[in-house]
């Protein structure tokens, strides 16, 4: 019983200080740091805001929604009614797109604002 509990210790110990090491990422589905988004990713359209802000929009399912990408997330939003322009929304979070801009709002907060498609 004792050596049992003496491995069990061991292996504890052992993933504390691996999980201590910022090299060593034991969650096993990714994440955990920002996206380069030096490059723009493949199929999405580039915007640059205010304040060199920048958002990238990948439109899935002809148009019936918008996946959002951010340097710290990334998010899908779903097409809803709109007067004139696209509207994208999941209840939260609205990206309105028109004339060539757009404007991202988390609630009632504008996060992303005179953003123009910048082409990458």
């Amino acid at each position: 019983m004792k050596q049992r509990i003496s491995r069990i210790a061991a292996l504890a110990c052992a993933t504390l200080m691996l999980s201590a090491c910022s090299s060593v990422n034991l969650w096993p589905f990714g994440g955990g740091k920002e996206q380069d988004l030096s490059r723009p990713p493949p199929g999405a359209t580039a915007y640059q805001c205010e304040g060199g802000k920048r958002l990238y929009v990948r439109y899935l399912d002809n148009g019936a929604a918008a996946w959002v990408i951010l340097p710290e997330r990334e998010f899908r939003l779903n097409k809803a009614s709109s007067d004139g322009g696209s509207r994208y929304s999941n209840g939260n979070a609205t990206l309105d797109i028109k004339d060539g801009g757009a404007t991202l709002s988390d609630g009632a907060a504008v996060t992303h604002a005179g953003c123009k498609a910048s082409g990458g």
